[in-house]
């Protein structure tokens, strides 16, 4: 895993050992979500969906997750690619290897934030750009 995301993981998995910082339904997957998160929100995808241009970090989360959050933002920052494929490899990468550290029972948010990047992926292999959401079609899969 790269450097700066294992540095993030750290320090955070540090910060939620305690108790005293886990809100209702804590999740240790949690934290590798809401990382990927912030490196969706800091990548800015072009081929995002218009109501998934951001994705809201859960108030419970930023509540207790402390002073680190900036420290933790500067470094989420200093990810840098020039090309969108690139940062679309490197989350892709990312959700991949969170998720090989968790059961099937604690993947759920990961699961849905894969889920969501990998459609964007395929808008990006496919050169289309998404005007609407069509959920006819989307319940039919």
């Amino acid at each position: 895993m790269d450097k700066k995301i294992e540095k993030i993981l750290e320090i955070w998995h540090k910060r939620f050992e305690s108790e005293n910082h886990q809100y209702s339904e804590f999740e240790s997957s949690d934290i590798e979500y809401f990382v990927g998160c912030l490196l969706y929100n800091h990548f800015a995808f072009s081929r995002a969906l218009d109501t998934m241009k951001t994705i809201d970090l859960s108030y419970d989360f930023l509540s207790e997750c402390g002073d680190e959050y900036d420290e933790i933002q500067d470094i989420v920052k200093s990810i840098e690619y020039e090309k969108e494929e690139e940062k679309l490899d490197f989350l892709q990468n990312y959700i991949r290897e969170a998720k090989s550290k968790y059961s099937a029972d604690e993947l759920y948010l990961l699961n849905r934030l894969e889920y969501h990047v990998n459609a964007m992926a395929d808008r990006y292999k496919s050169g289309v750009d998404v005007v609407q959401v069509d959920f006819q079609n989307l319940r039919n899969r």
